[in-house]
């Protein structure tokens, strides 16, 4: 905690603003506003230091979204642009998207696509970030808000609440001289607990975060599903990861022949879908995934459902700043971001309707999505400090791979 305080010190100095900060260094962020060239860095739901910045200029514009903090290296060159130095470089995507230190940031857009910083901030968020960190781009200012609904996740209760029982041996207690003695056992209040101990000892305790993602389901886990129920009938189709292989186009043709379906109409035509849920004993699958990654990882992906799915999601962000295992509480905070949804996008995913003020709202779009209870269960019991959740309708973008968290990119821009 005080090498925390002085790196947040240096910050303040080096920079703008600052307020007491929280007490987990996993409840992080950096928002940074394109229209204002600014980064604000958040600590919980409040700001503690702030910067000027230079995003991308016309032609090589910064990215807008929700990114992490992929990989750091003090002394880093681009291999894009003849080994400009980029040092305390922290990278957002890999194809080239970055924070960094530069000489030059001067109050208006003016980098190949990266955020420049000024050098002595840029040295002092370095010490202060780690992997997984958020980074989210807008183009408007925006900032987090205290959010509270059913959907978002808590962890199971490991105490009930009130004042317990002691377990001191039980004692005899004269009420009269005429009465026989009883015992009772007393109801003591608890010690007083020590409150910094007690949270450094959950902030070191608490797993990794979890980064969870709500979108529309996509042709890669409808023919993942495929290839699963095809292996399940007998019809070897591989790995069910979604990606058509040779394999499991024999295995579609040898189903189709059990069937005496079409040779011709593809994996994702409605027959062959129709005949294949059936022969499989399985529902439809809903319209919307629920994805998770831990440590830059795939951990779970299950179908969950989208209430009125015509209707726009929009983008949403939901962080966990902090955390009570001993009640089962979570405290989160979200924000949303401008999406700009290409018109084809839309159609693709049977989306008729825009955004609208209550069904892609904050809780709004929460309102729309069920998750089954045994997903819910599972989810919960792996929650800590700074797990993220994003809902957003475009899915995962090509930036989102190996090595990444889930990477949401709102407007697209050019290689940094």
């Amino acid at each position: 905690m005080l090498k925390r305080a002085a790196i947040l010190a240096a910050l303040v100095a080096s920079c703008a603003t600052s307020v007491a900060a929280a007490d987990d260094p996993r409840s992080l962020q950096i928002i940074v506003s394109k229209d204002s060239q600014s980064l604000s860095v958040y600590d919980g739901g409040r700001v503690v230091a702030t910067s000027k910045v230079s995003t991308g200029k016309q032609g090589h514009e910064t990215p807008t979204g929700i990114f992490s903090v992929l990989e750091k290296r003090k002394f880093h060159k681009s291999n894009i642009y003849s080994d400009a130095p980029m040092p305390y470089m922290q990278r957002l995507t890999w194809s080239g998207i970055a924070l960094h230190e530069s000489n030059s940031v001067p109050n208006y857009p003016a980098s190949h696509g990266c955020v420049r910083l000024p050098a002595a901030f840029a040295k002092s968020l370095y010490q202060m970030t780690g992997p997984g960190v958020h980074v989210i781009i807008s183009d408007a200012a925006v900032a987090p808000v205290v959010i509270d609904h059913p959907l978002l996740f808590s962890p199971p209760a490991q105490r009930p609440a009130g004042d317990l029982l002691s377990d001191v041996p039980l004692r005899p207690s004269s009420a009269h001289s005429s009465i026989e003695q009883i015992e009772v056992a007393m109801n003591m209040p608890r010690a007083p607990l020590n409150i910094l101990s007690d949270r450094a000892a959950t902030s070191a305790d608490e797993p990794e975060p979890l980064r969870i993602l709500i979108t529309r389901r996509t042709d890669r886990e409808t023919i993942a599903d495929v290839q699963a129920m095809l292996t399940e009938l007998g019809f070897d189709a591989g790995t069910p990861d979604g990606v058509a292989g040779s394999a499991t186009r024999s295995a579609v043709e040898a189903f189709k022949r059990w069937k005496d379906l079409p040779a011709r109409g593809g994996i994702l035509s409605a027959a062959f879908l129709k005949a294949i849920y059936a022969s499989a004993d399985r529902p439809a699958p809903p319209k919307g995934q629920l994805m998770v990654r831990r440590g830059f990882a795939p951990l779970i992906s299950e179908p969950v459902d989208i209430a009125r799915p015509e209707i726009a999601l929009g983008t949403h962000f939901y962080s966990l700043t902090a955390i009570d295992r001993g009640r089962g509480k979570a405290s989160w905070q979200g924000l949303t971001l401008a999406n700009a949804l290409p018109a084809a996008t839309a159609k693709r995913l049977g989306i008729t309707s825009g955004e609208t003020a209550g069904e892609s709202s904050l809780k709004g779009v929460l309102d729309r999505i069920s998750i089954s209870d045994d997903l819910r269960r599972r989810i919960s019991a792996m929650i800590s400090t700074g797990s993220s959740m994003t809902i957003t309708d475009a899915g995962t973008e090509s930036e989102t791979g190996k090595g990444t968290d889930f990477i949401t990119v709102t407007h697209g821009g050019a290689k940094g």
